[in-house]
């Protein structure tokens, strides 16, 4: 827990600290969070970089988040999957490595194909959880951000009547 908190928790406080707003870290932890779980192996650190770049977030924030998400990103890779599968009605791909080289030694180039359709089908199923799962990460962490950032001071009122044309001089 202590790795999490030094390595996650710490620098997203940080980040408030720094003058990032409750809202911006929300949604860039967000995103991370989400397009860290996309369901292509190795696409998820230039999918946040694109994403941040696009949308002005911060990418500390979104990289940090992303590098945390990549375990629940192996978990939740089959379930994308097999969404997919459910979604386009085909049958299940076989998850099993004696079975997957035997699908290649019987049929390479089919084996591609089928593999490549299966991760389409993820990716499809995934881009209908991703906009509900970011706004429901969004919408219970700008609360919590909104405490964990420092107060503001109240802002200073600068009377201008008050002032004579001399002391402007």
């Amino acid at each position: 827990m202590s790795f999490i908190r030094r390595k996650l928790i710490s620098p997203l406080i940080f980040l408030l600290k720094q003058g990032l707003t409750p809202e911006k870290l929300a949604f860039s932890v967000a995103l991370g969070i989400v397009l860290g779980v996309f369901p292509v192996l190795g696409s998820t650190t230039i999918l946040c970089a694109i994403a941040g770049l696009i949308l002005g977030l911060n990418q500390p924030a979104i990289q940090t988040v992303n590098y945390f998400t990549y375990p629940l990103q192996l978990a939740l890779f089959i379930p994308f999957i097999r969404m997919g599968e459910f979604l386009f009605r085909v049958k299940p791909i076989p998850f099993s490595l004696a079975q997957i080289i035997s699908m290649l030694h019987s049929d390479m180039w089919g084996t591609i194909k089928r593999f490549w359709t299966t991760s389409v089908h993820a990716m499809a199923a995934w881009l209908i959880v991703a906009p509900v799962a970011a706004a429901i990460i969004y919408y219970i962490l700008v609360p919590i951000f909104r405490r964990l950032a420092p107060k503001k001071k109240g802002a200073q009122y600068y009377d201008q009547s008050t002032t004579s044309a001399s002391s402007k001089i």
